[in-house]
C-alpha cells in the first residue's frame, strides 16, 4: 500500500482515478477546494486548501508520499491560453515546491504529447514549461503525454477517426499521427495506477502508444 496525494481529484480523471487507487488499497489523499469536499469519493481522506498556493497544502503531505498533478483546465483550446498560465503553470509549480518541501518519493504529472501542432501550441508550451519546473526542483518525475482523452462527454474526436486511418497510410503523416493519438479514460486511469507502482527514476516519460498498452 502507497499513499496518494492528488490535486484535481475531483475533475474527470480524478475521481475515477481515487477509486481505482482505492480499489487497490492504497491510502488516497485529495487536496481540494473548501465547498467540494462533496465531490470526492468515499474512502479518500481530503485536505482543504488552495492548489495555487503550496503553503497552504505542503504540511498535509505525507513524506514518501506518490504525488499526482491532475489539476488543469478543462477541455484545452486555443482560446485558453492565459487559463493555462494562471491555472495549469501555477498549480504545478505550486504542487512541486509543495512536494519537495514534504519529501515526497515520486511525482506523476499528466503533461501532453509533445508533437508539434499549430492549435495547440500555447498547451504544449505550459505543460512543457511545468514539467522542466519538476525537474528543476529534484523531484523524481513520470510524465505521462496523452493527446486526448475520450470518455463520457469527451467523445467528438471519435469523429475524426476515418481521417486517422487515412492518414497512418501516408508515410509523411504516420509519425504526427501517432503522437496525436486518442486513448481511453480506462487506459489512462490503468497506466496512472501502473505509474505509482514503478520504481522512481529521475525522468520517465509514458507516451501514447505506451497508454494505450494498458
Amino acid at each position: 500500500m502507497k499513499t496518494v496525494f492528488i490535486t484535481g481529484g475531483t475533475g474527470y480523471i480524478g475521481t475515477r482515478l481515487i477509486r481505482s487507487l482505492l480499489n487497490n488499497g492504497h491510502r488516497v489523499i485529495a487536496l481540494v477546494r473548501k465547498g467540494s469536499e462533496n465531490k470526492v469519493p468515499a474512502g479518500c481522506e481530503i485536505v482543504i486548501g488552495d492548489p495555487l498556493e503550496a503553503s497552504s497544502f505542503q504540511q498535509h503531505i505525507p513524506k514518501d508520499a506518490v504525488f499526482i498533478q491532475l489539476l488543469g483546465v478543462s477541455h484545452p483550446s486555443p482560446s485558453k491560453a492565459e487559463q493555462f498560465k494562471q491555472i495549469d503553470l501555477r498549480s504545478v509549480k505550486a504542487s512541486a515546491d509543495a512536494s519537495s518541501v514534504a519529501g515526497i518519493s515520486h511525482f506523476i504529472y499528466i503533461s501532453v504529447s509533445m508533437v508539434p501542432s499549430k492549435i495547440m501550441e500555447a498547451y504544449q508550451h505550459i505543460r512543457k514549461q511545468g514539467e522542466e519546473y519538476c525537474l528543476s526542483k529534484n523531484l523524481q518525475c513520470t510524465f505521462i503525454r496523452p493527446w486526448y482523452v475520450l470518455g463520457p462527454g469527451h467523445r467528438w474526436p471519435i469523429l475524426l477517426l476515418p481521417f486517422y486511418g487515412i492518414a497512418n497510410l501516408v508515410p509523411a503523416w504516420r509519425q504526427k499521427i501517432k503522437g496525436m493519438g486518442l486513448v481511453t479514460i480506462s487506459q489512462m486511469i490503468n497506466t496512472l495506477v501502473k505509474a505509482v507502482d514503478l520504481e522512481p527514476v529521475k525522468k520517465r516519460i509514458i507516451e501514447i502508444e505506451e497508454i494505450k498498452r494498458n
